[in-house]
């Protein structure tokens, strides 16, 4: 006889464990002191398994029939459901291992050193206000270039064009280093070339006065630089 809601509801702790069936190797397990959980029964390559398809009532008597008639579908296409699922949570820690913000902590730990502290924020201080708040804990692999373009809209749409484009720049180098260390396939940054709204490059007076032109002097040798910029 099949299992009801209403009798699974109500069996209770006898001391002893319980197995009520519900049919197909599907039955509900329960514990001398009273919990329970679905488990299923089935034989693969001649040999007799069983595997637990979750706690009841987190899972309902529905939800176990349908997880029944998956494991069913693999067993007909010669796939063990056991080591499918073993697979399934390999796959699954894998990706949150190398979610986009792990890869990119990664990437600036290795390249940071090289730069000058002021750089070291900057980069840092984009990433987390722009790119990690919205993908950081997707997996750098899955990540679309439409998905990514839609963070940089964002930061595109509140004005901060020159931040949007430093985003992209730094996403792309991300995405590159996660290619070079096996965790993605391609620089999906790369496809979004063009797609932000330039920024103004305005034209400044030149300096004459020769007191304006010590100032200027003096801030340049006094001025920290980054990455890009040095004194000689």
């Amino acid at each position: 006889m099949k299992l009801t809601d209403t009798f699974i509801r109500h069996v209770i702790a006898n001391g002893k464990i319980q197995k009520h069936s519900d049919g197909g190797g599907l039955f509900l397990y329960v514990t001398p002191t009273g919990k329970k959980s679905w488990r299923l029964a089935y034989r693969f390559a001649g040999k007799q398994k069983l595997i637990s398809l979750g706690p009841y009532p987190s899972v309902g008597l529905r939800e176990a029939r349908d997880k029944r008639e998956d494991a069913k579908k693999l067993l007909r296409e010669h796939i063990d459901p056991g080591e499918a699922r073993r697979q399934a949570r390999e796959a699954a820690a894998e990706a949150a291992r190398n979610s986009f913000e792990d890869v990119a902590r990664e990437w600036c730990a290795k390249y940071s050193p090289k730069w000058v502290p002021s750089y070291q924020k900057a980069v840092i201080r984009i990433l987390e206000e722009n790119l990690f708040p919205h993908i950081g804990k997707r997996p750098v692999n899955a990540i679309t270039p439409r998905e990514l373009l839609a963070v940089l809209r964002r930061v595109e749409e509140r004005g901060a064009l020159t931040i949007a484009h430093k985003a992209l720049r730094d996403a792309g180098r991300i995405f590159r280093y996660a290619v070079v260390t096996g965790r993605a396939e391609h620089d999906i940054a790369a496809d979004l070339r063009g797609s932000l709204a330039p920024t103004a490059n305005g034209h400044h007076a030149a300096i004459t006065e020769p007191v304006a032109v010590g100032e200027l002097l003096r801030k340049i040798y006094a001025y920290e630089g980054n990455f890009f910029i040095s004194r000689a």
